[in-house]
């Protein structure tokens, strides 16, 4: 009993915080031994294997073939190379323009006014609406198809945003015009962008509401303007949470449901039934997006501020 005793004293405050930790993660833990690992190991084993199904016997033989569908992948189909490069050409848009429209929200939505409550509610409206029910339900929406076609039938119909591209544009071969062109992209996105930024805003309101307004009393009277205490205290304090929203992001873009790459292996697996080919090209995806993560994950880790 003595012993335990000194064990339980000398425990410290981080130690017990890295085992609350771990109890937290136990489940996800849990969950991906019991149910992902064997899959996984299944997936990867047919990505090297020409799958033939077995009607009769309810089961699937597999052949193997070497590195016969990552060389139709990346050498063969005309298709993949192309969609890949789009899609991190995309994310390198998109990914900045969420974290930047996500943290402005969350400072807006950490000052005080009437009616606070309200307004983050609405900010995360968008995350329930484009949950996969509601999205099921809107897609097979006839109204609202009928309402779409109209709307692309209409030829004359132009956005504000294209006619400033028309007049601001300029040159898209030039520098500028290149420049412009990425911002009226993320013009366009803007809808996009709000809608997946919910979980973002969530979190970066967190870590706001989480430093302490004691800090900002002192560097007031240490003669810190606004500004300065925004790149001084706010931006460090918050950088963990930048890194955590950066991954998530990253993450939940190359796996949407409107992502080309996954909707081609979503095709070969169940149109074709091809389930060596799409295992390769998930296969290949999945290495692509861990090295994007791994690299960008080492960069902003040298710049984030972890305080006690």
């Amino acid at each position: 009993m003595k012993k335990l005793k000194k064990r339980r004293r000398k425990m410290t405050l981080n130690t017990k915080r890295q085992i609350t930790g771990y109890i937290f993660i136990l489940p996800l833990i849990l969950g991906f031994f019991m149910f992902l690992v064997n899959p996984l190991i299944e997936s990867l084993q047919m990505s090297f294997s020409n799958v033939k199904l077995q009607p009769g016997q309810g089961g699937f033989v597999l052949e193997p073939v070497g590195f016969g569908n990552y060389e139709q992948a990346l050498l063969v189909d005309p298709e993949f190379n192309r969609l890949i490069v789009e899609e991190i050409t995309q994310m390198l848009i998109d990914v900045p323009s969420i974290l930047i429209f996500s943290f402005l929200v969350a400072i807006l939505l950490n000052q005080a006014f009437k009616g606070r409550g309200l307004v983050r509610a609405i900010f995360f409206l968008p995350v329930v609406l484009s949950s996969g029910v509601i999205v099921g339900l809107d897609a097979e929406n006839q109204l609202l198809q009928e309402m779409g076609e109209v709307v692309q039938a209409e030829d004359t119909s132009t956005s504000i945003t294209g006619y400033l591209q028309t007049i601001l544009g300029g040159d898209a071969n030039s520098m500028m015009g290149q420049y412009m062109q990425i911002i009226f992209d993320v013009i366009n996105h803007i809808y996009d962008i709000a809608i997946a930024s919910g979980i973002q805003i969530i979190i970066f309101l967190t870590a706001l509401q989480s430093i302490s307004a004691t800090t900002f009393e002192a560097a007031k009277i240490e003669g810190c303007d606004a500004w300065a205490c925004f790149w001084k205290i706010t931006l460090p304090m918050v950088s963990p949470m930048i890194l955590v929203n950066f991954i998530y992001t990253v993450v939940d873009f190359f796996v949407a449901s409107d992502s080309e790459v996954m909707t081609k292996i979503t095709d070969a697996m169940m149109a074709d039934l091809n389930y060596g080919f799409s295992s390769a090209m998930a296969w290949i995806y999945f290495v692509i997006i861990m090295v994007i993560l791994g690299v960008c994950t080492a960069i902003i880790s040298k710049k984030v501020f972890y305080y006690e």
